[in-house]
């Protein structure tokens, strides 16, 4: 049996075999982004974005060198040590991270931001051959984890690509218009170092068969059923592994699945496609699919376009069963390659075809709907032989909309079919919509894809039954902390520059400020409630301001009993607990009786009926809601907003990076996910986001509504407690499983 000594030299052996290979590969990597670069640059695009591509082509022909030097020195720093300590982009001593604080600037954070997702998509393509390889330094090593800094990590490789991508010097920018096939490339790149080393290791009998049990948090088929039959799996209580464990690289597993495969993993996906079709057709990367298409290839799609209206469209779709409509549209496809003039019309056919075969078949879309996704099929050909972008770029309009229809319907089973005819119909008519207009191009994609992003925040807002009850909730709660953090900052200049007790003060900011945000709420901005509420802060001000005469101070105690009543009723308005309002008294009356012995000035009557005259016109001071950030650090204790029908999270999750941040910010009504929160892991939809996106509103299918902060909803993104239901988008799907039968037999671009 190996000794301890003999099993950490193994694994010291194994992290040089890993950075060797990394060295070694470095230079062919490199160059075969430059070549990426330069069949990109080839594309056809607009005149300003040609020109860009080709002038990052020539630049990264010049940096490589610099760039390879950069990569090769940072991983040799690592041959010995195993460990690549860098702390942010631009440290990339071997031996440590700078040893002071200082600001983070926006350049700095922007590579951090490339980086994370540079390691996204590594994971999601290496995501098992790491975790094999890391189950087998664990079980040398004896230890749970690996460094933080461990060159084996996929973030400390990506670490080392961007940061000496900067260094070498190209730009940011270079480094975004590049980043699907930097992405793909470094990937691959990755995968093969990490395939290699577990190849070594077997061959030293270490751990040939893998046990991975202590790595599963959520398993996807777990989220399948869950999204299918509306129960969630989780992991077992008594597997011992407890969620502070997790390393970084599981948190990724299992949010790779929603941040990597978003735009960043589907311009990879969409880099692949091109390459592979460029093999067989180069042209198609030239200026041919700029070209109209051929007069018989229009009318050809015309007449399916026709036929398959008049085919669907004579049983209302429910009769249509998959098979029929599966062989309905081959025969099409057979019918337009006979009608195409060009080896470029007869691969864009095939490829369409194969997306829609895809989408077709897609057990999640419920049958009524698919049929109308099947009638998009003629007026999306229409546009990928006319538009070259539509195989090059994410966000043309016509995958945006497949991809936003599709998010949307494939959370729903049999117990939501009232919501499912309420979406299917506005997808019937945004599919007529597209029909009616076969010229426009993208210009009807997109109108009709901004008319149902409109459509989708009504419908969540007054029609879904399950939602509508819940977005109520959530307005309020937003117009709720949107007035108080206003009241707030109104009080403060108001109070600025007047003698009142510093408790006093406080309160007004902190309790009362929120006091008259939800009487605002509840009764109105011009209520006899807020009114009451306002003279109550007036009356407060001047009690706890000096008071040097005793008729004064006779005034105060006679006023108190009825004062004390309203501050207490106020305060049970805004749901604070009995405990919390007597504290908050007992701090009123020392302030109070402390005003009696205070040496400052009285406050002179004008400026008492100045300050009266401000409160009762406050609303007209405030200022625009959109200028005001709702920030953890002032919003008040959101959990006096709780209730059966909704949940405020507070607490959990993990320090969100800038990356999760941004995904935070990028998530879409209508999507569905699974939240792991107080002991549940239960699908729930994206209903509602406010202003600016600082409150987000997730619902269950039974109604019951769940509201984050953007920090917070990063933070549990971070922690892999929401994850997508959908591990990346339906024309991404589509795209990946075209690519799978183009690798089979690529010859069927030709035929």
């Amino acid at each position: 049996m190996a000794t301890t000594a003999d099993s950490l030299a193994l694994a010291a052996q194994a992290r040089r075999s890993y950075v060797e290979r990394l060295l070694s590969g470095v230079p062919a990597v490199v160059h075969a982004v430059e070549e990426g670069a330069r069949l990109l640059a080839l594309q056809s695009a607009e005149h300003g974005l040609q020109y860009k591509r080709r002038d990052i082509a020539l630049d990264l022909r010049k940096a490589a060198p610099a760039w390879i030097n950069g990569m090769v020195t940072s991983l040799r720093g690592a041959l010995n040590s195993g460990m690549v300590a860098v702390s942010r982009p631009g440290d990339l001593s071997p031996s440590g991270g700078s040893g002071g604080m200082s600001l983070v600037d926006d350049d700095t954070i922007e590579v951090e931001i490339l980086s994370s997702r540079l390691a996204l998509a590594m994971m999601d393509r290496a995501s098992w051959e790491f975790t094999d390889l890391r189950s087998r330094m664990s079980s040398l090593e004896r230890r749970d984890e690996l460094d933080t800094h461990d060159v084996l990590r996929p973030h400390v490789l990506a670490r080392i690509v961007t940061t000496t991508w900067r260094a070498a010097p190209m730009s940011q920018e270079a480094w975004r218009v590049l980043q699907a096939v930097l992405h793909e490339e470094f990937a691959h790149f990755a995968e093969e170092a990490y395939h290699e080393t577990n190849r070594w290791l077997i061959q030293q009998r270490v751990l040939p068969e893998i046990d991975l049990r202590p790595f599963i948090r959520r398993t996807r088929a777990a989220v399948g059923g869950a999204m299918g039959g509306g129960a969630a799996a989780a992991v077992s209580p008594n597997s011992g592994f407890a969620r502070s464990n997790v390393g970084e690289e599981t948190r990724m597993m299992t949010r790779a699945g929603g941040f990597a495969r978003g735009s960043d993993h589907a311009e990879a996906v969409l880099g692949r496609l091109n390459r592979l079709i460029g093999r067989q057709l180069p042209e198609f990367a030239g200026t041919a699919p700029m070209q109209p298409p051929s007069a018989d290839l229009k009318y050809a799609i015309t007449e399916a376009q026709q036929g398959i209206q008049r085919r669907l469209g004579a049983s209302g779709g429910e009769a249509v069963s998959t098979p029929a409509l599966m062989d309905e549209l081959q025969q099409r496809k057979q019918a337009l390659k006979a009608a195409a003039t060009s080896p470029v019309e007869r691969a864009t056919i095939e490829i369409v075809a194969l997306l829609f075969q895809s989408i077709l078949t897609e057990e999640r879309i419920p049958a009524t709907v698919r049929v109308w996704f099947a009638r998009l099929q003629m007026p999306v050909l229409r546009v990928a032989v006319s538009e070259p972008d539509f195989f090059a770029t994410v966000d043309h309009p016509a995958r945006r909309l497949i991809d936003r229809m599709g998010a949307c319907v494939m959370g729903f089973d049999s117990t939501s079919r009232a919501v499912g005819d309420a979406l299917e119909k506005e997808i019937k008519r945004v599919v007529q919509v597209v029909e009616a207009y076969p010229d426009t191009g993208r210009r009807v994609f997109q109108t009709v894809l901004t008319e149902f992003e409109k459509f989708l925040e009504h419908y969540f807002k007054n029609e879904n039954e399950a939602t509508r009850r819940g977005v109520s909730l959530a307005q309020q709660v937003e117009l709720r902390e949107t007035l108080a953090i206003q009241y707030t900052i109104e009080l403060r200049k108001m109070l600025n520059e007047v003698p009142v007790q510093e408790g006093v003060r406080e309160f007004l900011f902190h309790v009362w400020a929120d006091v008259m945000a939800m009487s605002s709420v509840k009764y109105g901005a011009q209520s006899a409630e807020v009114k009451t509420m306002k003279r109550v802060a007036a009356d407060l001000i001047w009690s706890a301001s000096a008071k040097v005469s005793r008729e004064e101070r006779a005034e105060v105690i006679r006023r108190l009993p009825l004062l004390l009543k309203t501050l207490r009723e106020g305060m049970d308005h805004a749901g604070l607990s009995a405990e919390k309002q007597d504290e908050h008294i007992q701090r009123l009356n020392n302030s109070l009786a402390a005003a009696f012995t205070a040496k400052t000035a009285a406050i002179p009557r004008e400026r008492l009926e100045q300050l009266m005259v401000k409160l009762e016109t406050l609303e007209e001071l405030l200022p625009d809601s959109d200028e005001v950030e709702i920030d953890e650090s002032l919003v008040l204790d959101l959990s006096g907003h709780e209730s059966s029908e909704l949940e405020v999270v507070g607490e959990g999750g993990s320090m969100p990076t800038p990356a999760m941040l941004a995904w935070a910010r990028e998530l879409q009504v209508g999507g569905w996910y699974m939240l792991d929160y107080r002991g549940r892991n239960e699908v729930v939809q994206l209903a509602w986001q406010g202003m600016r996106r600082q409150l987000t509103l997730f619902v269950s299918p039974h109604g019951r509504g769940v509201l984050f902060q953007q920090h917070r909803l990063a933070a549990f993104l971070q922690a892999g407690l929401l994850v997508p239901a959908q591990d990346e988008s339906l024309t991404v799907r589509a795209t990946r499983s075209a690519l799978a039968k183009l690798d089979v037999d690529p010859s069927r671009l030709l035929n």
